[in-house]
């Protein structure tokens, strides 16, 4: 149990314990930071465990917070990326219906890391190095059954670069065709979307290590993140 300095009296009222047990608490949390519980009576002693389990659980000194998946660095460059494709000029191109395949790619992706919250450490972005040539044959693919603008990929790290510190990569930097931008019409891009939708999760699901053990099973269709 985490050791505290002070009575936490008031968070057992603010989660509606009546006043005469935050008053019982408080005095027998006095005496037991003053001379142990050993000589509590066993009925104070079962109703300050009681108390302690009620009270919401406190981060212990010196141990860091668990990062939530959007916190981690390999989630927000592709979260970054994502910003930054949606804002580019070939997007505000599109014609009626026409959706970008790269969006497309990295919703999907994001979305299954919404979904299983993967620990994102070194073994699973190392895992992730994986995506890299299955996203330019995906790519590849949807330029088969659309049109293609540009977009210079590399631009909107460099703009970060200048004036933020960063190790991250260029989202294609093993592209053979760097400034390919694939568009797709409306029926062509759903049917993109369901199909990468299927590979991405299998992908991710299968070859990340922090998902070894999970037993989640794959997000309905409908499912979005929050």
């Amino acid at each position: 149990m985490l050791k505290v300095d002070e009575s936490r009296a008031e968070e057992l009222k603010a989660i509606g314990w009546p006043p005469e047990d935050v008053r019982r608490y408080e005095e027998l949390w006095e005496y037991r930071q003053r001379w142990g519980a050993i000589n509590l009576e066993r009925d104070e002693r079962i109703f300050l465990r009681k108390a302690d389990a009620a009270l919401p659980k406190r981060q212990a000194h010196g141990k860091a917070a668990k990062k939530a998946t959007r916190d981690k660095s390999h989630y927000r460059w592709l979260a970054f990326y994502l910003d930054a494709l949606k804002a580019s000029p070939p997007e505000t191109e599109l014609g009626e219906g026409e959706q970008g395949a790269w969006p497309i790619l990295l919703e999907e992706e994001l979305r299954v890391l919404d979904y299983y919250e993967p620990v994102l450490g070194l073994p699973d972005t190392l895992k992730a190095k994986a995506l890299i040539p299955l996203r330019e044959q995906w790519a590849g693919q949807a330029a088969a059954l659309g049109r293609t603008l540009s977009f210079d990929f590399q631009a909107p790290l460099e703009t970060l670069k200048a004036t933020t510190k960063t190790s991250w990569k260029p989202l294609r930097a093993e592209a053979s065709d760097p400034s390919s931008y694939p568009v797709l019409p409306t029926e062509a891009a759903q049917a993109f979307r369901s199909e990468v939708r299927q590979a991405i999760t299998a992908q991710i699901r299968s070859s990340f290590p922090s998902l070894s053990d999970t037993d989640k099973p794959e997000p309905a269709d409908d499912w979005q993140p929050r």
